[in-house]
């Protein structure tokens, strides 16, 4: 029976209609994952692609679209992430998160950073970039400490007034828990950032 969520397979037929039928929508998959259920791998995938099934992210790398009322869905940041990367140990945000932590950031950034393990360098996949920058150390999901110290980091990169964020980073400083800021800080900072801190701190 044919779901509302995928497109019809149309004039799809053998081998690439057989393999239509093992996609699940909103997956993203690598050729090689394919490949085990073609005998003509990149054949079936280029009919795959020509009727709607498959869109290519990037060499080798493929998502099966989720249909929706106003037509195919983009795949989810993390599902694209993870198989380009062939990984889960990662990161991802937009430096717009940095607006959350209430310094007075109020850029919008048409910006993605996967802090990861494996790649370094900005990737188009799909209809988007992503910035990957290889970090011996980041938590597994945002909090308000890592954010402070991320900006810090990073904040000669951002479109924002330096000296006014840190003026207000460190008017802000006592409103942070203290431990866990220490820890982000020894754990997430770079050198500046940890000498920085320190100053204001001591200061």
């Amino acid at each position: 029976m044919q779901t509302a969520a995928q497109p019809s397979s149309g004039a799809l037929r053998g081998g690439a209609a057989h393999l239509a039928g093992e996609l699940r929508p909103g997956r993203v998959y690598r050729r090689e994952d394919l490949a085990r259920l073609s005998t003509a791998v990149d054949r079936h995938l280029q009919a795959l692609v020509a009727s709607g099934k498959l869109r290519k992210l990037a060499q080798g790398l493929y998502h099966a679209p989720k249909q929706s009322s106003f037509g195919p869905l983009p795949p989810a940041d993390d599902r694209v992430v993870a198989g380009f990367l062939r990984d889960k140990d990662f990161l991802v945000f937009s430096p717009s998160a940095y607006n959350a932590v209430g310094l007075g950031t109020t850029q919008l950034y048409n910006r993605t950073f996967v802090y990861n393990r494996k790649r370094h360098g900005v990737f188009k996949l799909g209809n988007r970039q992503f910035d990957f920058r290889m970090k011996p150390r980041f938590p597994k999901k945002l909090t308000p400490e890592f954010l402070f110290v991320d900006l810090l980091n990073n904040l000669d990169e951002l479109a924002e007034d330096r000296d006014a964020v840190l003026r207000l980073a460190r008017s802000k400083l006592s409103s942070f828990d203290s431990a866990r800021l220490q820890r982000a800080a020894d754990s997430y900072g770079n050198v500046a950032t940890r000498k920085r801190l320190r100053e204001w701190a001591g200061g």
